[in-house]
């Protein structure tokens, strides 16, 4: 397992830009714009496969996100992202949005701490019982 980044939500991303890659020392490592989602992510850190912190901007969003809202998750990529979802429910945890592709999956933490799970290298098959699962509350 691999620590992958944290997500953040910004409401004005060349002020966050500034205040992680200015006053923190962080590089921007990649961007996407996605213009049907309306939303741009950006990718900072200090090497190439070291962890990141993904800033999220919502270009439609312009109050002040409250608190449990700007704070998205974190990432880990996993050897079997199957496996890994099999661990957390027979710990008694629900999966949020199971890894209906194979690929990614969310579940929370006791504490309400959104958890991204993704599939290292190329998606799994899709397989039951996650192919057909339904979404549980947020993620």
């Amino acid at each position: 397992m691999r620590y992958l980044h944290t997500m953040v939500r910004v409401r004005d991303l060349p002020a966050a830009l500034r205040f992680f890659c200015d006053g923190l020392g962080l590089r921007e490592l990649r961007r996407r714009d996605h213009e049907a989602g309306r939303f741009t992510l950006v990718f900072l850190g200090t090497e190439a496969d070291g962890p990141e912190l993904e800033l999220t901007h919502n270009w439609d969003h312009d109050a002040p996100y409250t608190v449990g809202r700007n704070f998205g998750h974190v990432a880990y990529e996993v050897d079997d992202i199957y496996a890994a979802c099999q661990r957390f429910v027979d710990a008694g945890y629900a999966i949020s949005r199971p890894p209906r592709d194979g690929r990614m999956a969310f579940v929370r933490s006791p504490d309400l701490v959104s958890v991204e799970l993704l599939q290292r290298g190329a998606a799994l098959a899709p397989a039951e019982p996650w192919a057909s699962m339904p979404n549980v509350g947020e993620w």
